[in-house]
């Protein structure tokens, strides 16, 4: 199989492969199903191989997770963590985001996806979740929390607050998030939600 390579970074261990077929990308995700330090991107031919996930990316994903489900249990929310489980539109897209939740009521499609950006690739991430028609998308990339919801139009708008969550500060998350103890942030968070 020839495809051409974009772009390969050692240090940040990405690699962005160009002219893909759905067909070739399906191959090399059944090789790798077994490999659960790689994560596969898929957009309209374009294939992102990132590997491993490193141990920044790691905490900040399950901190902000800690924190946004603390904060729905404080508020007596209705959530279900969906996780990281793959989003797919066959012949077109798939993705994995880094958490996942449906507010209110379980739903094959979340409310909400977070991406935690270390590393930025090629492919852009929102698009990967439009066919789905995933509400809302959250990045976080180098201590910002960027929130974009789906408009009526299908496109994705950056907002100041999610929608889901109107009184929630995503600055105040990200006060948290830079606590050094995981443990600890999560008790504080929930100590001044209470006050």
């Amino acid at each position: 199989m020839s495809i051409p390579l974009v772009e390969h970074s050692t240090e940040e261990k990405l690699v962005t492969l160009k002219d893909v077929s759905w067909e070739q990308f399906k191959g090399i995700e059944a090789q790798l199903l077994d490999n659960h330090n790689v994560r596969l991107s898929y957009l309209a031919g374009m294939l992102e191989i990132m590997s491993p996930i490193g141990e920044e990316h790691e905490y900040v994903k399950r901190t902000l997770g800690y924190l946004l489900e603390a904060y729905m249990r404080e508020l007596g929310i209705r959530f279900y963590g969906r996780g990281g489980y793959t989003l797919e539109e066959p012949g077109y897209a798939s993705g994995t985001p880094d958490e996942s939740y449906s507010i209110g009521t379980k739903k094959e499609v979340p409310d909400i996806v977070i991406e935690v950006i270390i590393t930025s690739g090629t492919i852009n991430r929102k698009e990967l979740y439009k066919p789905k028609k995933v509400p809302q998308v959250w990045f976080w990339k180098s201590n910002s929390i960027k929130i974009f919801r789906l408009s009526e139009q299908g496109e994705y708008e950056e907002v100041e607050r999610s929608g889901f969550f109107p009184n929630l500060d995503p600055s105040i998350l990200l006060k948290y998030i830079t606590i050094p103890d995981q443990y600890d942030a999560v008790q504080q968070f929930i100590q001044d939600i209470r006050n």
